[in-house]
């Protein structure tokens, strides 16, 4: 049996040695960051515009097969329609809905889900969605109004169904640990505004509408690099950061972590990089730089100086994000034809489960 003293000698000897590691992590850390020095990560910045010429030059842009893309995708697409009823069903089995007899909806969720999709699939008008329905199987012989077609837009019950369809998309593909990348677009709410050519103009002062009357509205999608499907996303009628915000606050409800990620410009501020504590974080610094927001921060500002080349070829892997917004508005168009908040909130959503549907089966 061990005595008493022995046992008391080797609980304060684990505890001298956990003291010991810390004081050991703690050093290296401090050493880590007295190296960075802020007026160096400033003179980089100001190199940055040659380093990415070089760096482009070194790794031309590959040149896309359009005819085997196009082909590849009418494949998914054609797969993705095929099974929609089997995925529809797996994503509405766990919602059980109580109505009172007013609230009763004249279709079943099955098919307002179906009718959604096609519909902005489609890029067809209310009106238009409710006068070829034929067009779209039929859909059991329903007749609807434009109204009803409106109206499912606001729907909170097939929101819900086409939530759980994205989140059933990421399990498919079994999306559980991600390396990311983010970025946002605009969506026109008119014909007379185009958003990459508003935005060429403008710049960062693009990325908010303090007008009135609004001309875009912005959505922030998190994309997963070797997938290139949406984990999740975010909309605004007011500016880009709101659209990020609700990004990170659908994130923390679905069972996703966050490897690493690449942000634009636009994040390169200590608000958005302490965020992700336990991620690897890649941005382009802006001139002003300070080194005074925290050790996330610090460390993040280290791997770029230490090895620019290396850390822009991971941050350079953000442009598939462009890239899926690109395909996106390829299938879907530039506009948004929803007029009220929620209902635009809802299209969005529409097109996030799509862009995923499709690439179950890639």
């Amino acid at each position: 049996m061990y005595t008493l003293q022995y046992i008391s000698f080797l609980v304060f000897y684990y505890i001298y040695l956990n003291i010991e590691k810390q004081k050991y992590c703690i050093l290296y850390l401090i050493k880590k960051m007295v190296r960075i020095k802020a007026k160096d990560v400033r003179k980089r910045v100001k190199e940055l515009k040659n380093i990415i010429e070089a760096y482009k030059k070194e790794h031309p842009k590959r040149e896309r097969n359009y005819a085997e893309y196009e082909k590849e995708f009418k494949r998914r697409l054609r797969k993705a329609t095929k099974n929609l009823d089997n995925l529809i069903s797996e994503s509405v089995r766990q919602i059980k809905i109580f109505y009172r007899n007013k609230d009763r909806h004249s279709l079943s969720l099955r098919k307002r889900m179906r009718l959604i999709l096609v519909k902005e699939l489609t890029e067809k008008g209310n009106r238009k969605t409710a006068n070829m329905l034929e067009l779209y199987s039929m859909l059991g012989g329903t007749d609807i109004s434009y109204k009803t077609v409106e109206r499912l837009y606001s729907d909170k019950i097939l929101e819900l169904a086409l939530f759980n369809l994205l989140v059933l998309s990421l399990n498919k593909r079994g999306i559980k640990e991600i390396d990311a990348c983010g970025d946002a677009t605009g969506y026109s709410l008119t014909i007379t505004k185009h958003y990459s050519s508003y935005i060429q103009k403008l710049k960062d002062k693009a990325k908010e509408q303090k007008l009135k009357k609004k001309a875009f509205v912005y959505n922030f999608a998190l994309m997963d690099l070797e997938s290139k499907m949406y984990v999740c996303f975010g909309s605004s009628l007011k500016s880009e950061k709101e659209a990020f915000d609700k990004a990170m606050r659908m994130l923390q409800i679905i069972d996703v972590k966050i490897k690493s990620i690449r942000l634009d410009r636009y994040y390169s501020c200590p608000v958005y990089v302490n965020q992700f504590k336990e991620a690897k974080v890649y941005i382009i610094p802006k001139r002003k730089i300070s080194l005074k927001h925290g050790a996330k921060w610090t460390e993040t500002m280290g791997e770029f100086l230490s090895d620019t080349i290396k850390y822009l070829e991971e941050y350079f892997k953000r442009n598939n994000s462009e890239s899926g917004w690109a395909s996106d508005k390829k299938m879907f168009g530039w506009k948004i034809s929803q007029k009220r908040d929620d209902r635009m909130d809802m299209a969005l959503l529409v097109r996030m489960v799509w862009h995923n549907l499709i690439l179950i089966y890639k």
